[in-house]
C-alpha cells in the first residue's frame, strides 16, 4: 500500500494516498482515523510536488485570516 501524505489545509487536516495511479484524499480525524472526502477530487496527472497548491487551489474557501496556508506535514 502507498504512503500517507499529510497536509494542513487552512486549519483541516487532509491526508492523500495514491492508489492505482488515482489520488484518494482523506479528512483526517481528531483520533487519527482517516474519513474518505469525496469532495476533494485530484486529477490523477497531478505531480505529488503539486498537490498543496491544488489543494489551495480547490479548498480556498477554507482559508482564514489565522489560516491562510497549506502546509505538507510529514516532510
Amino acid at each position: 500500500m502507498s504512503s500517507i501524505l499529510r497536509f494542513d489545509v487552512f486549519g483541516h487536516a487532509v491526508a492523500v494516498r495514491r492508489i492505482d495511479n488515482q489520488w484518494i484524499a482523506y479528512h483526517q480525524e481528531q483520533d487519527g482515523k482517516l474519513r474518505r472526502a469525496h469532495g476533494i477530487l485530484i486529477p490523477p496527472a497531478t505531480a505529488e510536488l503539486d498537490l498543496p497548491r491544488y489543494l489551495a487551489d480547490l479548498c480556498h474557501e477554507w482559508a482564514r485570516a489565522d489560516r491562510h496556508e497549506v502546509r505538507r506535514l510529514d516532510w
